[in-house]
């Protein structure tokens, strides 16, 4: 059974304005033209602004609490905002550049610079581009690397043009609904490290982009949908529905490698091995037939650093061992007096997750440590961080498939979540 989808208020709809969504394209309105292209009417007809009229704060004194007529999306336009031509550069600038993504890309660059040109920019994607850009920059700078590893990845799977640019906006709009929840919960890299409750703000990113694109624009529906996946995996770990491979597309499976590569990327550590290391340590997570090319480009780089001394790496794995196996046996107990349906497949999902990262351990050769040489020290330890963090998402992930429960079984699912806490310092 699906994790049900924590959907944000008025995300389905888009009947109000969004308050996260609407104070961006405020701030970048300092900077960007930005207009409303029609008169905005709220379900009582009341105008509240003029066409032709530049945004302002009092727009959003108007906005306030008013059913709209018409999504506010579709009622705005960015006069000088994001266009064909603001993406072609930012691609020169990225294949000129020294990112770990440059090597990978840059065989795929005539074929790039060719499709980036001809991409449909609906107004809605493009006034939501322009406010990105303006006021959080990292975003879009994120959405143009993306447009350009997917497109990358799927020149050399052998896609046609149409399968090209889909997957090229795919990468630039993945992240779209990210302007509608907390920025504080919107970074790149924010599903690693963020609280549960600050995660249960984060995972709905994906649908709501899905539905903006779906509802407001008439970009193709398998376009929407990846969006939608960009952040699931094929063995069910991922969210914000947690689908497993038969549900998945395959655009969606594409999307899910990008985001992927692109968090290691953007990490402390940037290189295509680490990322190799991300896609691969837990087996069955990602679409082998997109990781191939991650894996193959991640040969050419030098050598990953060796920061650990083998006996130092030997007892964080020894520690991470022993607290995974503590996690599983306390969840097995737990099902054992699990009464209601909720806690029982919050439990199984945490124990299906569980062995998936027993079988990345073994599969590793991390269970016989007695030979690691130094060669072996920086490969084994991005698979051990690898797995911790794995480790981290897995409490947030089965609170989440939990939902509501009742007071005592809510103080048992929470034994399981200090002893996953556990396991990961001792990791």
């Amino acid at each position: 059974m699906n994790a049900p989808v924590p959907v944000a208020p008025n995300a389905a709809a888009f009947g109000t304005a969004n308050p996260h969504a609407l104070a961006t394209i405020l701030e970048a309105s300092q900077t960007k033209r930005i207009i409303a292209s029609r008169d905005i009417f709220d379900l009582q007809g009341i105008k509240l602004w003029a066409r032709d009229q530049p945004v302002s704060a009092a727009l959003q004194r108007k906005l306030m609490d008013r059913q709209l007529r018409n999504p506010l999306e579709t009622c705005l336009m960015a006069k000088d905002g994001v266009t064909v031509q603001t993406l072609t550069d930012a691609m020169w600038q990225l294949l000129g550049s020294s990112s770990p993504l440059t090597p990978l890309l840059r065989p795929c660059a005539p074929r790039l610079m060719q499709e980036v040109t001809q991409l449909p920019l609906h107004p809605v994607a493009q006034l939501l581009l322009t406010a990105g850009q303006a006021s959080r920059p990292s975003s879009f700078e994120h959405a143009v690397q993306a447009m350009a590893l997917a497109g990358a990845l799927m020149i050399e799977h052998g896609g046609g043009t149409a399968d090209i640019r889909v997957a090229m906006l795919g990468g630039l709009l993945h992240d779209l609904g990210e302007m509608y929840i907390d920025p504080r919960f919107g970074e790149a890299d924010a599903d690693r490290t963020l609280d549960f409750v600050s995660y249960q703000q984060l995972v709905v990113h994906p649908h709501v982009g899905k539905l903006l694109l779906s509802q407001l624009t008439n970009y193709p529906a398998a376009l929407a949908r990846a969006v939608g996946e960009h952040h699931e995996r094929l063995d069910g770990s991922g969210y914000p529905l947690a689908a497993t491979q038969e549900e998945l597309s395959p655009l969606g499976r594409l999307l899910a490698v990008v985001e992927t590569t692109l968090a290691v990327v953007r990490g402390e550590q940037p290189s295509l091995a680490r990322a190799s290391v991300a896609l691969r340590v837990v087996p069955g997570e990602f679409d082998l037939g997109w990781t191939g090319r991650i894996a193959s480009a991640a040969r050419h780089e030098p050598p990953l650093p060796d920061g650990h001394e083998p006996e130092t790496l030997k007892l964080r794995l020894a520690r991470l061992d022993g607290g995974l196996l503590a996690a599983q046996t306390c969840a097995e107990a737990l099902r054992g007096s699990a009464e209601s349906a909720s806690l029982k497949a919050a439990l199984a999902l945490a124990l299906h997750l569980l062995t998936r990262l027993r079988t990345g351990w073994t599969a590793s050769g991390l269970w016989c440590t007695d030979s690691i040489a130094g060669a072996d020290v920086p490969e084994l330890d991005a698979v051990e961080r690898e797995l911790s963090s794995r480790l981290q998402a897995i409490g947030r992930a089965t609170r989440l498939r939990a939902g509501d429960l009742a007071d005592a079984e809510a103080k048992r699912l929470a034994l399981l979540g200090d002893s996953l806490r556990s396991a990961t310092l001792a990791g």
